[in-house]
């Protein structure tokens, strides 16, 4: 009998084990950053070649040629003499981009994203040549050729074009090598601090009070919305962070309605609520719509055909559609079941939420972009 009964516990336990976390906890690694730890930018100046004909004008593009003739000179090929008879159109001159993500080393490969100066009109299938890329110092911290590859199509005939997709600009997969890395160290004298990707003071608590529970406390504090600080001690920070990094904690977050009104999104937060509120949606429209009727007389009538005006007007005053009325305290599903009875569209839906935020129901933040 003891035996059963420890095989049904180590069975039960084997379940609370393997059951998947609580609704809503998510890991303090995907909302949470460390302080210090972050991408430069880096950009440089370059030329892309081997282009079809597509790439500048040297008249129109004085600096294509001041490069183009710069970088025969390195190569030993003097020009100068010859400048005004430079006329090609398989150069381009491009700003070359990139993020240097952190800890990246000496020989190291980074993506870079390649796009036109000029009035090149396609740079699919070019090269680009050896360009430094810099940061923010003036330093060198990456060196980026290949080819470059845009994925748009662009195809012209005598009659029509067609283009899909942006073909003056691009990309090299790991196109660019690490010459110099940016240091960084943990725990400088003892502390390390998380930086929350969106600040929220009770987020904040949650996670300082996560670490606590799971470190023995008195390690992480919350100072501020955004930040929470760790007191590492004489831990190891790689393997303290590893632990803390796999905790769950409960994001919480404003109340928010944000609206795009150039493509008509509307996104809405999970704690909108509405205080009690009398809503009514409706257009008058008038549609016109003129049918010709043509008149044809007999044949040996010795009548005229006659073209006779046809008018028929609409008017839709969307009587059927009535004053729907909101609850206080409505949550968002509630919300957006009760606007949806009222038959109205992303766009009216827009007005309304105006509205509503202008007569003070609408207990969330409305954010317009």
């Amino acid at each position: 009998m003891r035996t059963a009964w420890r095989r049904l516990a180590a069975a039960v336990v084997a379940v609370l084990l393997a059951a998947p976390p609580a609704l809503g906890q998510v890991r303090i690694k995907d909302i949470a950053d460390i302080e210090g730890v972050r991408d430069n930018q880096l950009v440089g100046y370059g030329l892309v070649v081997g282009l079809n004909g597509t790439g500048d004008r040297l008249r129109s593009s004085p600096f294509t040629r001041q490069s183009l003739i710069g970088v025969l000179e390195r190569l030993g090929v003097n020009t100068r003499d010859q400048e005004v008879r430079l006329d090609t159109r398989n150069v381009a001159a491009v700003m070359v981009t990139a993020n240097l993500p952190p800890f990246a080393r000496p020989g190291s490969r980074i993506d870079i994203a390649v796009s036109t100066l000029g009035d090149a009109s396609n740079i699919t299938g070019g090269t680009l040549l050896v360009t430094p890329l810099l940061g923010a110092d003036g330093e060198v911290y990456a060196v980026a050729q290949g080819a470059v590859t845009t994925g748009a199509i662009a195809a012209r005939g005598q009659g029509s074009s067609v283009v899909r997709g942006v073909p003056t600009a691009g990309r090299i997969p790991s196109g660019a090598t690490v010459e110099r890395e940016v240091p960084f160290q943990f725990a400088q004298g003892g502390t390390l601090r998380l930086s929350l990707r969106n600040p929220d003071l009770t987020t904040a608590r949650r996670v300082a009070a996560a670490i606590n529970r799971a470190s023995g406390g008195g390690v992480a504090n919350a100072t501020d919305p955004r930040t929470v600080a760790l007191n590492v001690g004489g831990r190891d920070p790689i393997a303290f962070l590893t632990e803390i990094e796999q905790l769950r904690v409960q994001p919480d977050q404003v109340a928010r309605v944000v609206i795009e009104e150039a493509s008509g999104t509307i996104v809405m937060g999970a704690n909108v609520r509405v205080s009690t509120v009398a809503i009514a949606q409706g257009n008058l429209t008038i549609r016109i719509t003129e049918t010709p009727q043509v008149s044809q007389p007999n044949a040996l009538s010795n009548g005229q055909t006659v073209v006779t005006p046809r008018t028929n007007i609409e008017v839709d005053d969307q009587a059927e559609r009535r004053m729907g009325i909101l609850r206080g305290g409505v949550t968002l599903e509630e919300l957006v079941r009760g606007l949806n009875s009222l038959g109205v569209g992303p766009r009216d839906l827009i007005s309304i939420l105006q509205a509503v935020k202008a007569a003070g129901a609408l207990q969330a933040e409305l954010e317009i972009r």
